[in-house]
């Protein structure tokens, strides 16, 4: 679906490809927000839940992921109405995996086969997020989130498993704890490399990301918010990942995947990106459409 915003003017950048490039030239660097992109759920609300505080603190991540509060004025103290243990904190990597997004580590997967680097740069906390992210296949050391100190000394610290019970002291004040800290990131991790830079996401964070990227796709598949929808370059309504394939790829990249097992789910992010993704610039759009055809779908 193509279609314009009033008002809207899609980044530039990455519009005119190189000489030689096809018409819609791939992104060599991918990043992944986690919670409600890469895993349908916030693993700071599955927290609050088992605490007791579900609401209140839902209300706050909500307000956060929306845009209508920094994220750094609520991040302390969700942690704190919650107060979880460790093992607590440890348990959400489960819950992550259990509640991946279908199509997730083949989607990740497909990216690597065709050469892409992929990343994943999170405000959620760092053990689940980093564990989440290793069994989807990403490097370890390209994932990015929030490191959490704990009080040794509570809990039954003397027992056969040590630190099990310790529970949330502090966390990093670091730049994926505040909702303008992602760029930031996406600049250390990239540490100069060459090449084009996408990023898929849910939140206000990643949209105020996209100064930081050449291209920035908005997910709507777990939770589809009002600023991210009219903002994003592109959105995807779809409820899998399949359309950051050919987006990020290119659709020519099919030529590539002949007698893979990955060419079928390649396929179907074409079709999803034509049926369920928005482009808020009709440019940016007919650019797509073109490869689309070039490409022989």
């Amino acid at each position: 679906m193509y279609t314009t915003l009033p008002g809207y003017k899609a980044p530039m950048k990455m519009l005119d490809p190189e000489p030689g490039q096809t018409r819609w030239p791939p992104f060599q660097h991918v990043f992944f927000d986690c919670d409600s992109t890469l895993t349908a759920v916030e693993g700071i609300d599955v927290l609050a839940e088992q605490a007791g505080r579900g609401e209140e603190v839902k209300r706050l991540t909500e307000a956060a992921m929306n845009g209508e509060v920094d994220l750094e004025d609520v991040y302390g103290e969700r942690l704190e109405q919650i107060n979880p243990t460790r093992a607590q904190i440890q348990a959400i990597r489960q819950v992550y995996k259990d509640n991946a997004v279908a199509d997730a580590a083949m989607v990740i997967s497909v990216l690597q086969h065709l050469g892409h680097e992929t990343y994943i740069i999170s405000g959620g906390l760092e053990e689940p997020v980093r564990e989440f992210g290793v069994s989807l296949g990403v490097p370890a050391d390209h994932i990015r989130a929030v490191g959490v100190e704990y009080d040794e000394l509570v809990g039954a610290w003397w027992s056969h498993h040590p630190g099990q019970q310790a529970r949330y002291l502090d966390y990093g004040r670091g730049a994926l704890a505040v909702s303008e800290g992602k760029e930031e990131i996406v600049e250390e991790l990239l540490g100069g490399r060459p090449g084009r830079t996408l990023l898929v996401g849910d939140g206000t964070s990643d949209l105020l990301a996209s100064e930081a990227v050449d291209l920035f796709v908005g997910f709507g598949g777990v939770a589809a918010r009002p600023k991210v929808e009219k903002g994003a370059p592109a959105f995807i309504r779809s409820s899998d990942l399949a359309p950051v394939l050919p987006l990020a790829a290119g659709p020519s990249a099919v030529g590539r995947l002949q007698e893979t097992s990955y060419r079928s789910l390649f396929s179907a992010g074409v079709r999803q990106v034509e049926e369920a993704t928005t482009f808020n610039d009709g440019t940016l759009g007919k650019r797509f459409a073109d490869a689309v055809a070039g490409a022989g779908f």
